[in-house]
């Protein structure tokens, strides 16, 4: 695959999103928040990350009161046990997650992070007791290796996992090698972190912003990679999906490393 024939997509919770989403770790609830995330699905975002723990639970609250009821096409993610959380806790921030976004059926939920005291297993049991009810469509793992998914594949199928990956952290390249060969979707954190004079030297010979380079090398990665950068600017947005249209190539990819 060239990376003019690079695919635009990816197929998430049985859905095609395309391969830049949004994060909202910083979104808080205002009107003028309200308006960006309209604006951002109206420009084509259609992959929304958020987490119960971002701002106080207010990026979840603000995405709902937003957008729902979710249109069909539209698929919001969101996360739950990021600090040592105890399965019953686990089940309360679940659960809230659904009120705030004012939803009775969540595209794709994440356990945010494996606890240090309580099985993986365990944790993933609890977020299948949600897919058995009808009420998470799929479960996917932050910052895990490869071992770690296929013991929470043993529990219940993991649809994506999100890891720290970008041009200044590429610990995880095992992982993405394993979610493609598996399917899995890979959401890259951070995605803008890494800056460097080959990222401004090939901004600057294909007449792009340097995050965008950063994102096309990271769509470059794998076609199951999809990068979710956190903008509260619909200029920035629209920045970041025009770098599914640029092209890099083997010379720029081999400046990158």
């Amino acid at each position: 695959m060239t990376q003019a024939q690079r695919t635009r997509t990816v197929t998430i919770a049985d859905r095609e999103i395309v391969r830049i989403g949004l994060g909202s770790n910083r979104l808080t609830d205002t009107p003028e928040n309200r308006s960006f995330v309209s604006g951002a699905t109206e420009a084509g975002v259609n992959f929304i990350d958020t987490a119960h723990v971002y701002t106080d639970g207010e990026s979840e609250r603000t995405i709902g009161a937003t957008l729902a009821p979710f249109p069909e096409g539209l698929v919001v993610a969101t996360k739950a046990g990021y600090r040592k959380t105890s399965l019953a806790e686990l089940r309360s921030q679940v659960e809230e997650s659904f009120e705030r976004l004012q939803t009775d059926r969540i595209s794709l939920y994440y356990l945010h992070r494996v606890h240090p005291e309580i099985p993986l297993e365990e944790s993933a049991g609890v977020l299948k007791e949600f897919v058995d009810a009808g009420r998470i469509h799929h479960v996917g793992l932050s910052e895990v290796s490869v071992e770690q998914i296929e013991r929470a594949q043993s529990v219940v199928p993991i649809g994506a996992v999100q890891n720290e990956f970008n041009l200044a952290e590429r610990k995880w390249d095992e992982v993405i090698d394993h979610c493609e060969t598996e399917g899995i979707v890979f959401v890259p954190f951070y995605p803008l972190h890494g800056d460097s004079e080959a990222v401004d030297q090939i901004a600057d010979r294909h007449g792009a912003a340097p995050n965008q380079v950063k994102l096309a090398w990271l769509l470059a990665r794998s076609p199951v990679v999809a990068p979710i950068p956190g903008t509260l600017s619909l200029e920035h947005l629209n920045e970041n999906l025009a770098a599914l249209d640029l092209a890099l190539t083997d010379e720029d990819l081999e400046a990158l490393g």
